[in-house]
């Protein structure tokens, strides 16, 4: 691999940090709301230890709902914090914090609420609390990376203590989809102030509840140390059947080969996630298996369109045409995951399978790479945090672009900075993934490609192009189901002209699990499901 001096350099202290907290980072930025129970527990309460340990690729970068948009820190949140909907293993929308739903109009939407429950903190749960939490991400001195869920709310009125109803600017109706999503977990109002006091006196927005997330989930957060772990322990009180593990610590454990070493040894009982080339070891393990499951993601490379000579579409549309995405799917994941051919994964709604795509064609890359005056190639850099298979990816799109003249340094960034440097667009290639946690096209459409939507929200590759941006908002506002459909098919076709990315693949979710272990699920989402799960010595 050929790196910069300033990777070199972070690599060292990469792995200095390893050393002293096994610090690490996370493939892919996504979200999505927790599964809930329905039978009970009482006489299923498993005996022993019920201390679960994931040693997972990075640590949260929030515990705010409204204060990022990453996997690791949605797997946190999604058991301290509830949202009004959830969505089931069939990403189909089911109740939660709101017992029902209807539309009264096209523009108005009105929950009934779950009675009886209580905020970790002792307060109730109410409608006053859901006002709060979702204006508080609609409020711009929050500046929320999840704003675009809720955008088009305009109104949020107090029918009475259990009854609430959203007004929308126009008819929406992925609504209760979108408000499954984590980014609308209910947090307790009086943190909610306390946040705001906080911000008054020039702290930053989320910073009391990031220390103290109070939620109504069936966890409560005990602990956070930066870096190491974050520990959640049962909510004794909780509305609903309660959790029958103890407590859940989510261990930061960087190296790949070291999650694995820890589920053989039995030091924690999940490894998430496992590479597809360590499958084969855990099938081997006595006591451990792998765990699959499909997903709505998106593995990409993205461009820097603001960047030369990424602001070309002719150079976009030749490195598509320049890459075997083939050579990265089965030799950096073993075959595991779909060939993309636009951002969005098959099941998602609006998903056009007859969508065109930039397949692999090198001499007619050639061509115009030529057409765009670069014939003897240019030099750029691909950005990538420390996943081992977006490593290897790197490495290989280095090589494969070599052919062309195309000369591609590799830096490798930490996770935090990743995510900052990317949304402030001082990239040129990056690689990332995105899923489509609402499974509607709106959420794997709207925040990477609407011009609303640069840098932190989801669109680092920069695009703003005020036709996409029109078609993107008329699809959101589109009641009539086909008209939708096909709206989501124009866009589709639109990208592949624009190609602001080069759609790798919807990838498989891979954990290696304890056969200890049992009553363990993962949302098609990436996000563990984890009320049912208890552990049997």
């Amino acid at each position: 691999m050929k790196l910069s001096k300033k990777s070199l350099l972070l690599l060292v202290f990469g792995l200095l940090l390893s050393v002293l907290v096994a610090c690490a980072s996370e493939p892919d930025e996504n979200d999505a709301g927790d599964d809930g129970a329905d039978e009970g527990t009482e006489d299923a309460t498993p005996a022993g230890d019920q201390d679960l340990i994931i040693a997972t690729l990075s640590d949260a970068v929030s515990l705010d709902p409204a204060g990022s948009n990453d996997t690791p820190s949605s797997n946190v949140q999604a058991n301290i914090f509830e949202s009004l909907t959830k969505q089931d293993q069939n990403m189909e929308v089911q109740p939660s914090l709101a017992e029902s739903w209807e539309a009264i109009d096209d523009t108005t939407w009105e929950f009934k609420l779950r009675e009886g429950v209580k905020f970790h903190d002792g307060t109730d749960f109410n409608a006053e609390a859901v006002k709060a939490s979702i204006e508080r991400i609609l409020d711009p001195e929050v500046a929320s990376p999840r704003l675009f869920l809720y955008e088009m709310i305009t109104d949020i009125e107090v029918v009475d203590d259990y009854t609430i109803r959203f007004t929308t600017e126009y008819p929406f109706s992925p609504l209760p989809a979108h408000l499954a999503h984590n980014g609308g977990g209910i947090i307790s109002a009086d943190i909610i102030e306390e946040d705001y006091a906080a911000m008054e006196n020039g702290q930053d927005p989320g910073s009391v509840i990031n220390e103290k997330p109070i939620g109504t989930g069936f966890f409560k957060f005990e602990e956070w140390q930066p870096g190491t772990q974050i520990t959640i322990v049962k909510n004794e009180d909780y509305w609903g059947e309660q959790a029958l593990l103890d407590s859940v610590t989510f261990k930061v454990v960087g190296e790949g080969l070291t999650r694995v070493a820890e589920l053989e040894t039995g030091t924690s009982h999940i490894s998430d996630p496992i590479s597809p080339n360590d499958v084969a070891q855990i099938e081997a393990m006595d006591g451990a298996n792998p765990a699959k499951q499909d997903s709505v993601s998106l593995s990409y490379i993205g461009f820097n369109m603001e960047k030369e000579p990424f602001d070309d579409p002719l150079v976009r549309q030749a490195i598509n045409l320049a890459v075997d995405k083939e050579q990265i799917i089965t030799g950096i994941y073993d075959g595991n995951g779909t060939p993309a051919v636009g951002p969005l994964a098959p099941g998602v709604l609006g998903y056009d399978e007859n969508a065109p795509g930039l397949e692999y064609d090198p001499d007619r890359a050639r061509e115009l790479l030529a057409e765009a005056g670069y014939e003897d190639g240019f030099s750029t850099t691909l950005w990538t945090n420390d996943s081992p298979e977006r490593m290897d990816t790197a490495t290989n799109l280095q090589a494969q672009l070599a052919d062309f003249g195309i000369e591609v340094e590799i830096e490798v960034l930490e996770w935090g900075a990743y995510l900052e440097q990317t949304a402030q667009g001082e990239h040129d290639m990056f690689i990332l993934g995105w899923s489509t946690v609402t499974g509607d096209a709106d959420y794997g459409l709207y925040p990477l490609f609407h011009s609303d939507n640069v840098g932190e929200p989801g669109n680092r590759t920069f695009v703003k192009d005020d036709e996409l941006d029109a078609l993107l908002e008329e699809a959101r506002q589109e009641a009539d189901p086909d008209a939708r459909l096909e709206l989501y098919s124009e866009i589709q076709t639109m990208l592949t002209d624009i190609a602001p990315m080069l759609y790798i693949h919807h990838q498989e979710f891979l954990l290696g699990v304890s056969d200890k272990v049992q009553g363990l699920t993962q949302l098609p989402t990436g996000i563990l499901q984890l009320q049912e799960v208890s552990i049997q010595e």
